[in-house]
């Protein structure tokens, strides 16, 4: 959840382009890859402060963000809501099982809309218990009027697909897992 300072008196509000969108999203990507936990930026009236919870429940989309940032005037900082604290007489869990543990994930490479099959009607590119081979086309994402073919970076099994047909997708999303083999 991201809080904003209201504007000082006198200023008008003012809105992010989409560039400054997408360069908040492509640092956002970065310091999550990197596992950065806090991060500052000040960049003349442009203050933005984010602090990463090491404990995630249910990350927001990326749809979220750009929403919230879009309504955000440009001298916004950026901080999220703390996280409470598990108590410290809990007992740690064992983590149950994954049956998905050790699967390769296929992730979208751009953001789009996903469409399983070359065209409406037609047959999918692949299904679960399908084989694939690296390279193979798996999926189409329409990113601004354009088709991009999707291909398997892994050889191997289709156990699931992660999205549906015509669902707006972000860069890095799971698309599909898949057994090595």
């Amino acid at each position: 959840m991201m809080e904003r300072n209201p504007p000082k008196r006198g200023r008008a509000k003012e809105r992010m382009k989409q560039q400054d969108l997408d360069d908040l999203r492509q640092l956002i990507e970065f310091l999550k890859s990197y596992q950065v936990a806090e991060f500052d930026l000040d960049r003349g009236d442009l203050k933005i402060r984010l602090k990463f919870n090491q404990q995630e429940a249910a990350p927001a989309g990326w749809n979220d963000l750009a929403r919230l940032l879009a309504q955000a005037p440009s001298q916004a900082a950026a901080a999220p809501v703390a996280a409470p604290r598990p108590a410290a007489a809990a007992a740690p869990v064992a983590p149950a099982p994954d049956p998905d543990d050790g699967l390769h994930i296929v992730k979208s490479p751009i953001v789009g809309t996903f469409y399983g099959s070359p065209s409406p009607g037609a047959a999918a590119f692949v299904s679960p218990g399908d084989q694939v081979e690296k390279g193979q086309v798996i999926c189409i994402v329409e990113a601004m009027k354009l088709m991009n073919e999707i291909e398997s970076d892994a050889a191997g099994e289709v156990v699931k697909c992660l999205v549906t047909n015509g669902q707006p997708i972000e860069f890095g999303q799971p698309l599909f897992s898949i057994r090595l083999g």
